[in-house]
């Protein structure tokens, strides 16, 4: 019998999932307020190839992805509380035929 780890796996998925999260809509707040698309940069006139109306509708889009990342990290740290820390199973031996 072997010991395989299953909380630690829900774990890691949530830590995963909140980090991203966090940082993308970290990235939407900042752009909704300071950023500016680079086309900015490039153009002649500012706000000519993306308007402000499209790059809000963008931030906005990246914030809500973002707390829905949070919010499946969340999930997956609620849904780990209910598993075992550790379950057991018959040891496998790896096949050598990969056919």
């Amino acid at each position: 019998m072997e010991k395989i780890k299953i909380r630690g796996l829900a774990r890691v998925a949530g830590w995963m999932f909140y980090a991203w999260g966090g940082l993308v809509a970290f990235k939407g707040l900042y752009d909704a307020f300071f950023g500016e698309p680079e086309a900015n940069l490039y153009s002649p006139e500012k706000w000519q190839f993306v308007t402000q109306r499209q790059w809000a509708r963008w931030s906005g889009f990246e914030m809500a992805y973002g707390l829905a990342c949070v919010g499946l990290g969340l999930a997956c740290w609620v849904a780990a509380k209910r598993l075992p820390d550790w379950t057991l199973r018959p040891k496998s031996s790896p096949d050598p035929d990969f056919s």
